[in-house]
């Protein structure tokens, strides 16, 4: 077996090299990709009976990524959403395989080959006004938790801020001198610094919210005022 098939050197490479210095990823895209390619030798040494240290890169075949795919489905009963986050760390890795070591072009571009899986698109739903008041009024404003609950749902609806974004914000971010700002950090690290007013944990609105809003995603989370 020729060096340079061996699978190690390349995962080496990849985390060390690609995705943390080249890609600049996160530690959650990291670990998520991480999960994945463990998940995949996993499945490959079992399958051809060998420890995961004696695998070579070309046993990681086109055949043997889609039988991982399929059990993911249909043992694993994973969604084709989840399904579709491996296989978009498999190809991510074999990009890089091609890149790093051209005589093992071949293998990658067959597992590059594997298409997304089209996912049923849902329609997405809003809140009313009444639903949105009627989820801020449950916690209760006389205990310590119930204003805390409070505040964050109202921080949600009237804002529009992801919950990711939401739990990020700090005293750090956070401005209450008039006008009051908070600057919050998306999916994609960029920030977003938006001028609001402040939060009234007791349900009062704050002169900034005169904007009537119209609905609330269900979805995402998010508020849409007109």
């Amino acid at each position: 077996m020729s060096e340079h098939l061996l699978l190690g050197p390349l995962l080496e490479s990849y985390f060390r090299g690609r995705l943390t210095k080249q890609r600049n990823a996160t530690p959650a895209t990291v670990a998520s990709y991480r999960d994945a390619l463990r998940m995949l030798i996993l499945f490959a040494a079992a399958r051809l009976r060998k420890k995961p240290a004696a695998l070579a890169l070309e046993e990681l075949d086109r055949d043997l990524v889609l039988a991982f795919l399929d059990e993911l489905e249909e043992k694993r009963n994973n969604s084709v959403t989840t399904r579709n986050t491996r296989l978009a760390a498999i190809r991510s890795f074999f990009h890089h395989v091609a890149a790093a070591d051209p005589a093992s072009f071949g293998v990658a571009q067959r597992v590059l080959t594997i298409p997304i899986k089209r996912t049923h698109i849902e329609v997405t739903y809003h809140l009313t006004k009444v639903e949105v008041d009627t989820l801020i009024a449950v916690p209760d404003p006389k205990t310590p938790r119930g204003r805390r609950d409070r505040a964050f749902l109202l921080f949600l609806a009237r804002t529009g801020a992801r919950v990711s974004e939401a739990i990020g914000v700090t005293p750090a971010v956070s401005a209450l001198a008039s006008p009051p700002r908070r600057s919050t950090h998306g999916p994609q690290r960029n920030a977003d610094d938006r001028e609001r007013g402040q939060v009234d944990s007791s349900g009062g609105r704050p002169q900034a919210w005169q904007a009537k809003p119209c609905s609330l995603r269900r979805s995402r989370a998010r508020a849409h005022w007109c």
